[in-house]
């Protein structure tokens, strides 16, 4: 199976990528992973995208497209593989295209982004790596970590206006995506649950249903 997994940020497509990793036996490749660890083996197209961090810009789309061409005709991922987090607009599923890369299914989670909101702003953090929810995992103690009782806080990426930022660029850049990928008849929709446990149960049935395996 070769799936793309798109969702706005906060959606839960970390945990799912994680869940269908294990059932399919395929790795679960993110972006971002790809990119370090190329550069950390200094393969040219590791060099040259280290080249743009170095140097404070964005890695173009052609660089990270022909990382992510070089990691998936890897033998790792000879018998499938999932994408979390790319590609990330058009351009990038077009270039993704002209490259030969055939995708099985796009699996879109649904997720509102009032409920992403709450999710993300409600989170709290500790220094010792702790990790809380004021509504769905609330410390005993109102904002001190359980385990060591120092003081929680909330991580930048957390705050309720940079998540509201993030929703609206992935509304504006990655959302099409799904259009694009309806009208080659291989999109899949999941509505994410309150549950964990239920939501993974929705995406295995939904990959099963349409035969992505």
């Amino acid at each position: 199976m070769k799936l793309i997994l798109l969702g706005a940020p906060g959606a839960g497509k970390g945990t799912q990528s994680a869940n269908i990793s294990e059932k399919y036996g395929i790795p679960a490749i993110a972006t971002g992973d790809i990119l370090r660890a190329a550069i950390k083996d200094g393969t040219e197209l590791g060099k040259a995208a280290k080249s743009y961090i170095d140097a404070g810009k964005l890695v173009p789309d052609e660089v990270v497209i022909g990382i992510i061409k070089e990691k998936l005709s890897s033998e790792s991922c000879k018998n499938g593989f999932i994408l979390d987090g790319f590609p990330r607009s058009i351009p990038q599923a077009e270039a993704l295209d002209a490259m030969g890369v055939k995708m099985d299914c796009v699996l879109s989670l649904e997720v509102p982004d009032e409920k992403i909101i709450e999710r993300m702003s409600g989170r709290r953090v500790c220094r010792c790596g702790a990790s809380y929810h004021v509504v769905y995992l609330p410390p005993k103690q109102d904002g001190i970590c359980d385990k060591c009782g120092q003081a929680l806080y909330i991580r930048d990426d957390d705050a309720e206006a940079t998540v509201r930022k993030r929703l609206d660029t992935f509304h504006t850049q990655t959302e099409p995506l799904k259009t694009f990928y309806a009208q080659k008849g291989i999109l899949v929709t999941v509505e994410g649950q309150e549950e964990v446990a239920d939501t993974t149960a929705a995406v295995l049935g939904a990959l099963a249903a349409v035969k992505c395996d």
